[in-house]
C-alpha cells in the first residue's frame, strides 16, 4: 500500500513518485490550494492537494482530522521561504495525484497535539488515540529502544533468555497476590507471580549458570505514581559471582543503555553507600544525589534543652533529632514555611521548627524564629557550626521517632531541593549496600524480611540465630535521581541457613514445607552460589523519558484504583463460570426499603 513513510522522506527522495499511508494531522485551506500534515509512526509530511486535480481535490475538501488516507504523488522541493525547521521533512513536500480515503474518523474526544489538559481517566479510556500524540509514541518508541539494548547486552554476556510460569503459587513477597481460581482442581487456587524469584534460583539449580526475561509481574497493592498492579521487569540471575562482579556486569550494561538510547555517558565506576550512612545523611535508602543537602544530627546538642520538643527525641533510644540547612532558605516566606509544615505532616510529623539566620555573627539577635528562646546562645551557635549555616541560610528541624523524622525530613530535602532548583548533575547512580535482614515489626512482634526471604546474610548461621537485628544482607539496590530502578543479593543456597531464615521470620516447618517445600528439596541437590537484580523496567523507562508516571510509560496502564477504563474491566461474571469455578458469591444484603 505504501513505499515510504512519512517521516522517513527527505530531499534525497526530491523527484521520485511514492505512496504513503497515514492519518490526517492537521488540514489547511489556503487560497484554493489545501495542505495536510500526514502522519504515521516514522512522523509527518506535507502533502500538496492543487485545484487542477479536480477529483483528488474535492476528497481533500471533505477529509478531516483524524481520517486514514492513502496518497500517491512526488516529491518535490518546498518553496524558498515555506520550509519548516521544526520538521523532519520539513524542506519538502508531495505534490498528490491520486488519494483514497481508506476510513472515516468522528471528531476524537480530546485533540491530539494540544496543550489542553486532558483528565487521565479520559485519556485512560480512548487510550488508542492518546497513543497518536507524538510526546506518547516517541515514549514508546524509547521503551522499545530500552527494551532491544537490554537484551541484546545480556545476549552478548551469554545470558539464557528464558520463560518462568505466570499460574504459580501464593508465595509471601511483601504484597498481595492475585489470586486465579482452577476449574480442574477444585477449591485451589493459582496465584499470579509478583516476580519469577523462585523460578530463577531453580533454573541455577538446574545450571543455566546466566538467566534473563523480560517478564509481567503482578502485585495487588495500594497504588503510587511509580506503581502498577502489573508492571515489566527485566529479571537476571546467575551462578558463581559473588556481588562485586555482578554489580560491575550491571554497571557496564547500564552505561552501555544511556549511551545507546540517550547518548549520555554515566561515570564507572558508580559510587556505593551503606543502607546505615544512606540513612544518617539523607534520610533514605534511596537517596537522590543530585540534591546537595544532608540532615545533620544535633541529638548530643539537644539532649539538655529545656525545650521537651527536642530534648525527648534527644534522649530516646528510638528517636532522632535533625538539622537541614537550605542554602539561602531565609528568603523564604511564611506561606512558604506553612506550605513545607503542611507537607511533612504527611509523613506523620507534628510541626516544622526552624530558625532564619539573619546575620550568622549576630549571636541570638541574628537569629529569627519563635524556637530561638527555648536553648541558650551556645546549644544555638553549636548547631550552626555543625550545619555549616551562613548568614541568609534557614534551617528546618525534625524531632520524633527515627522513622518518621526520616520519612518527614528526608522527603522534605528532596521537595526543596526540586523546588528551589538546587540540583547537581543530570544522572546520579548509586549503589545502595549492606542493608540490614530484618526489621522488626512492633504491631505483629515479629521480624520482617527486608528484601525477601530468600536473602543471604553477611554472617554466619551462629551469629544471625543470637542476633537477628544486627545482621546485614548481601543485598544492593540500584538508585537512580533518588529512585530505586533495580535490586538484587546473593541468595542462599543451603537448606540450614535458609530454614533458619524461614525460622526467624516466624514460618515454621509446616509452613515452610506447604509454601517452600520444593524450594528447600531442591537446595539439597549441589545448589551452586548464586545472585541476580531485578530492574523496574517501567520505572527506568519513566526515568529516561522524563515522564512524571509510569503510567505515562505503559501502552495500557491501570488507573490509580487498579481499573482498566479502555476495556472496562475489572467485570463481574456469569453464574454459569462461577460454578464451573466452583465460587459462590456472597452478595450484600439490600433492606425492602432500600
Amino acid at each position: 500500500m505504501r513505499t515510504h513513510k512519512c517521516g522517513e522522506l527527505n530531499k534525497d527522495n526530491l523527484g521520485e513518485s511514492i505512496a504513503l499511508c497515514g492519518w490526517v494531522h492537521r488540514r489547511r485551506d489556503h487560497g484554493g490550494v489545501i495542505f495536510i500534515d500526514l502522519r504515521d509512526r516514522a512522523g509527518l509530511v506535507q502533502v500538496v492537494f492543487n485545484p487542477e486535480s479536480t477529483e483528488t481535490f474535492a476528497i481533500a475538501e471533505s477529509v478531516r482530522s483524524e481520517y486514514v488516507l492513502r496518497v500517491e504523488g512526488v516529491v518535490r522541493e518546498r518553496l524558498e521561504g515555506t520550509v519548516n525547521a521544526n520538521m523532519a521533512t520539513g524542506e519538502i513536500e508531495i505534490l498528490v495525484s491520486h488519494v483514497e480515503v481508506l476510513n472515516e474518523s468522528e471528531t476524537p474526544p480530546f485533540p491530539i497535539e494540544s496543550d489542553i489538559e486532558v483528565n487521565e481517566e479520559m485519556r485512560l479510556r480512548y487510550r488508542y488515540i492518546d497513543l497518536r500524540k507524538t510526546s506518547m509514541l516517541e515514549k514508546m518508541k524509547i521503551r522499545r529502544d530500552v527494551t532491544r539494548n537490554l537484551r541484546n547486552f545480556l545476549d552478548a554476556q551469554e545470558f539464557f533468555e528464558m520463560e518462568t510460569p505466570i499460574l504459580t503459587k501464593a508465595t509471601p513477597e511483601g504484597a498481595r497476590d492475585y489470586i486465579v481460581p482452577s476449574r480442574t482442581h477444585k477449591h485451589s487456587f493459582f496465584a499470579l507471580p509478583q516476580s519469577p524469584q523462585l523460578y530463577k534460583q531453580l533454573l541455577m539449580m538446574a545450571g543455566m549458570d546466566r538467566y534473563y526475561q523480560v517478564v509481567r509481574c503482578f502485585r495487588d497493592e495500594d497504588l503510587r505514581a511509580d506503581r502498577q498492579p502489573e508492571f515489566t521487569q527485566l529479571d537476571i540471575e546467575t551462578s558463581f559471582m559473588n556481588e562485586d562482579k555482578i554489580m560491575a556486569i550491571m554497571e557496564d550494561m547500564m552505561c552501555n543503555l544511556f549511551k545507546d538510547v540517550l547518548n549520555v555517558d554515566l561515570d564507572k565506576p558508580f559510587p556505593r553507600m551503606t543502607h546505615a550512612e544512606a540513612m544518617s545523611r539523607f534520610g533514605s535508602d534511596k537517596p537522590d544525589l543530585r540534591i546537595p543537602l544532608e540532615l545533620v544530627d544535633i541529638a548530643d546538642e539537644m539532649k539538655d534543652v529545656e525545650f521537651k520538643v527536642f530534648s525527648g527525641p534527644a534522649n530516646d533510644p528510638k528517636g532522632r533529632v535533625v538539622a537541614l540547612c537550605i542554602p539561602d532558605g531565609a528568603k523564604l516566606s511564611r506561606k512558604d514555611i506553612d506550605a513545607y509544615t503542611k507537607f511533612v505532616s504527611i509523613y506523620g510529623a507534628r510541626g516544622l521548627a526552624y530558625i532564619k539566620v539573619n546575620d550568622r555573627n549576630g549571636g541570638l539577635e541574628g537569629l529569627q524564629s519563635p524556637i530561638v528562646k527555648f536553648a541558650p546562645a551556645e546549644v544555638w551557635e553549636a548547631v550552626l557550626e555543625k550545619t555549616g549555616a551562613q548568614t541568609g541560610d534557614l534551617i528546618f528541624f525534625g524531632a520524633d521517632k527515627t522513622n518518621i523524622v526520616n520519612e518527614a525530613i528526608g522527603a522534605l530535602r528532596v521537595k526543596i531541593g526540586l523546588d528551589l532548583g538546587l540540583l547537581e548533575g543530570v544522572w546520579k547512580p548509586l549503589w545502595v549496600v549492606d542493608f540490614p535482614m530484618f526489621e522488626w515489626d512492633e504491631k505483629s512482634q515479629r521480624w520482617n524480611a527486608i528484601h525477601h526471604p530468600f536473602t543471604a546474610p553477611s554472617c554466619s548461621e551462629e551469629e544471625l540465630k543470637a542476633d537477628p537485628g544486627a545482621a546485614l544482607s548481601r543485598a544492593y539496590d540500584l538508585v537512580l535521581n533518588g529512585t530505586e530502578v533495580g535490586g538484587g543479593s546473593i541468595r542462599i543456597n543451603k537448606t540450614a541457613m535458609q530454614s533458619t531464615v524461614l525460622d526467624i521470620l516466624g514460618i515454621g516447618k509446616k509452613e515452610a514445607n506447604d509454601k517452600f517445600g520444593f524450594l528447600l528439596e531442591a537446595l539439597k541437590y549441589g545448589c551452586p552460589p548464586h545472585g541476580g537484580m531485578a530492574y523496574g523496567l517501567d520505572r527506568l523507562v519513566m526515568l529516561m523519558t522524563g515522564s512524571s508516571s509510569i503510567r505515562e510509560v505503559i501502552a495500557f496502564p491501570k488507573t490509580q484504583s487498579a481499573a482498566c477504563p479502555l476495556v472496562d474491566a475489572p467485570a463481574v461474571i456469569n453464574e454459569e463460570q462461577l460454578k464451573e469455578l466452583h465460587i459462590r458469591l456472597h452478595k450484600p444484603i439490600v433492606s425492602e426499603e432500600a
